[in-house]
Formats: C-alpha cells, sequence, structure tokens
C-alpha cells in the first residue's frame, strides 16, 4: 500500500482496489500472492503493446497472439472466477489454474481473435495497436486479407476444439469453472461480431428482447 502512493491515479486506484480485494478474501485457504502475479502478467502483457505501439513496429503474428491471450484479459477474470467458486481449491488445481491452461489459453485465444476481427478500427480504435490480421499480412507480404480472415477464423475453430476437449476430457478443473470458460467463449460472437456501421446487431435484438418482449409466464412452466 504504500509503495502505491507515488503511482498516478489510475494504477494507484488498481493497486489499492486489489489490495482491499486480497484482504476480502484472506479467509479462504489459498495464497493471495497468485491473484497479484496473475495481475502482474497482465501488466506486463500491455506493457509489451505499449512498446510495440511506441516503437511502430508490429512483432510476428505467432509472438502478438501469445502476448495478447494475456493482455485479452481472460486469464484474471478466469482466475478470479476460480477461486470466487471456491471448488477445488488445493495445491495442484492453483498450481494448474497458474500456468494458463488449455481451459483458460483457448477461451482467451477466442476473444483475442474475435476482437481482432471485428473491432480493429471502430471510432474509439484506429487499429494503431495492431491485430493479428496486421501482424500476419506484415509477415506475409502480398497477401489477401480475406485469406487471413480466414485463418484467423480456423484458428478460433481450432480453438473451440481445444476448449470442448478440455471440458469433456476427465479434469480435476470443477465444472462450474468449466462451464464458466465456454460461457466466456460463447458471450465473445456477441460482443465483438460488429457489421459494417461497427454495431453489434445480434446484441441489440438480445437486449431489446430482454427489456422490451414481455414473456407469458405460462410459457416458463
Amino acid at each position: 500500500m504504500s509503495s502505491a502512493s507515488s503511482l498516478p491515479i489510475v494504477p494507484t486506484r488498481c493497486s489499492v482496489a486489489q489490495d482491499h480485494k486480497l484482504v476480502s478474501l484472506e479467509h479462504l485457504d489459498y495464497r493471495s500472492g497468485h491473484l497479484t502475479i496473475t495481475w502482474a502478467n497482465l501488466c506486463r502483457a500491455f506493457l509489451v503493446e505499449a512498446k510495440w505501439f511506441a516503437s511502430g513496429k508490429l512483432p510476428n503474428a505467432e509472438e502478438y497472439l501469445e502476448n495478447g491471450i494475456i493482455s485479452s484479459g481472460v486469464h484474471i477474470v478466469l482466475v478470479h472466477i476460480f477461486f470466487l467458486l471456491g471448488e477445488g481449491l488445493n495445491h495442484q488445481n492453483v498450481e494448474l489454474i497458474d500456468n494458463n491452461p488449455g481451459m483458460i489459453s483457448s477461451t482467451a485465444t477466442i476473444l483475442r481473435l474475435w476482437d481482432d476481427l471485428g473491432s480493429a478500427k471502430d471510432e474509439n480504435q484506429e487499429g494503431n495497436d495492431g491485430s493479428y490480421v496486421d501482424c500476419y499480412m506484415k509477415e506475409h507480404q502480398g497477401i489477401e486479407v480475406e485469406s487471413v480472415r480466414k485463418r484467423v477464423i480456423q484458428i478460433i475453430s481450432n480453438a473451440w476444439k481445444c476448449l470442448n476437449h478440455e471440458c469433456l476430457s476427465r479434469n480435476p478443473i470443477s465444472l462450474s469453472f468449466a462451464k464458466a470458460s465456454l460461457n466466456i467463449a460463447r458471450m465473445v460472437p456477441l460482443m465483438y461480431n460488429y457489421d459494417e456501421n461497427q454495431c453489434l446487431p445480434s446484441l441489440e435484438e438480445y437486449m431489446k428482447s430482454l427489456l422490451y418482449e414481455s414473456v407469458s409466464m405460462k410459457s416458463l412452466f
């Protein structure tokens, strides 16, 4: 807490919020250091992207994706979910979660690549921070953008196969955690499937249905 006072306002707030979260969870039987390490990994991934942006040089596609899996934030979300669920809290499972297993990395890959496909150049983001498509096209001069997009979709498909395999295989991780991973992956297309007007028509329809369409109580029973 004392060292956080020298940080700029936003990192200070993140540090204080994280310290408060750790204090509130101290009664659970796990080491609070795991959450701190996960946050540190996320910050390092952001720093790597900041260096790429500052230098104006894009990395190769695989290097970008490896870092992007961490900077997507999926790992940190699922690590918090794991501890909050409180199921299977033992040293073996904590170490497994720390090492970004397939269930987490596949979900993160799906989110990162959907983000790159759907929102690389919206009104608030000019694409200067790069995307897998940009990095791959720079690495393979002359390739058509549509070919790269097809490749990205194939990688997403492979990530889904990996995620399904992890969830259906014998796994020390709880079923509740597997469902959380699946639900995040299922949510991704709704969040990043932009049309040519940078709108999310599918999500808008779901929200209208949720907020404005009446549901007969008889249909629920």
